[in-house]
């Protein structure tokens, strides 16, 4: 039976900003205020997010502050990731709403629906079916998991997940474009690491030819993910307790923010 789910289409955020929203989403959901909820956001400035237990020393905060690139804290775990041209994807669902308890089967479910969307958008992903890559890197994209989407042996999509209770908060992005070189100075990764960027991952643009209009990503990401979790998706906006709790607590994600 299709399930009605909240739609939240929010623009460009700030890091620390963005992380708590999410959070705030989980809250609502685990008290059930908030029915299962998709949530498409973007970045006001390219941003590092940290896992939830990773090391700051993982990233460079003179490279980050000299380049322009914010840090902040995710609630979910795993290792950092490079927000800059993507389409960022938030999804809270629990066991009340089918979705099975545990990570691991869990990470089937939804990266399913994410598989879906892909596909809409002409991207032949799938589930990557075993790890590979560099298990102590601190740059997310240098190692794959069954929790991401791959193309062959490049890696197109990383997903995080954290449980309270049984609600279920996982994120991801939809990498447009990348600029590897960046990305490995910001995660003290050096040219080893950008050639490693480059051979290891690929991006929508990248497998496309071309960069897609921002307004027909987002309807195939809808189209797609509303059939892989065969729900209907409705607009909606955050409730007064969700956007309370996100500015009470955003500055508790927050790293390093440039000045200028």
């Amino acid at each position: 039976m299709t399930a009605t789910w909240r739609l939240i289409i929010d623009g460009a955020g700030d890091g620390a900003w963005n992380m708590a929203v999410d959070r705030a989403m989980l809250h609502a959901h685990e008290s059930a205020d908030v029915p299962p909820t998709l949530r498409l956001y973007g970045w006001e400035r390219p941003t590092v997010s940290l896992g939830r237990f990773q090391k700051v020393g993982d990233v460079d905060l003179e490279v980050c502050a000299a380049e322009g690139i914010g840090v902040c804290r995710r609630p979910t775990g795993g290792r950092g990731v490079l927000h800059d041209d993507e389409i960022t994807y938030s999804i809270v669902a629990g066991v009340r709403d089918g979705l099975p308890r545990g990570v691991s089967a869990s990470y089937r479910v939804l990266c399913s629906a994410l598989v879906e969307a892909y596909r809409e958008i002409g991207v032949q992903a799938d589930l990557t079916p075993r790890p590979r890559g560099d298990r102590g890197a601190g740059a997310c994209y240098l190692h794959a998991t069954a929790a991401d989407l791959s193309l062959g042996a490049a890696k197109l999509s990383g997903s995080a997940q954290v449980w309270s209770g049984a609600s279920c908060l996982q994120h991801g992005s939809f990498v447009i474009s990348r600029d590897a070189a960046r990305e490995a100075r910001a995660f003290r990764l050096g040219e080893e690491g950008a050639d490693a960027l480059d051979r290891q991952t690929d991006t929508i643009s990248g497998v496309l030819g071309a960069r897609p209009g921002d307004v027909d990503l987002i309807d195939a990401v809808l189209r797609g993910m509303g059939r892989g979790l065969d729900a209907t998706l409705t607009l909606g906006t955050l409730s007064a307790s969700e956007s309370q709790e996100a500015e009470q607590t955003a500055d508790a994600f927050h790293i390093a923010r440039p000045s200028a």
